[in-house]
């Protein structure tokens, strides 16, 4: 699946933060390609309303 960072992280909680950081994202407009398993939804989950997602 490849996962987009689409707003900023400020303002988010430190748990959110965190998340998105251990995707592999830091700025808006970051892109990354992770494996569709049960992991990377919950991370996704938890940040849906930072990013955007499609299958690769």
């Amino acid at each position: 699946m490849k996962i987009t960072l689409v707003k900023s992280l400020i303002g988010s909680k430190k748990d959110q933060i965190a998340t998105a950081h251990a995707l592999g994202l830091k700025k808006i407009g970051d892109t990354t390609t992770q494996p569709d398993n049960p992991q990377t939804k919950g991370k996704v989950a938890k940040i849906i309303h930072l990013v955007e997602v499609s299958e690769a």
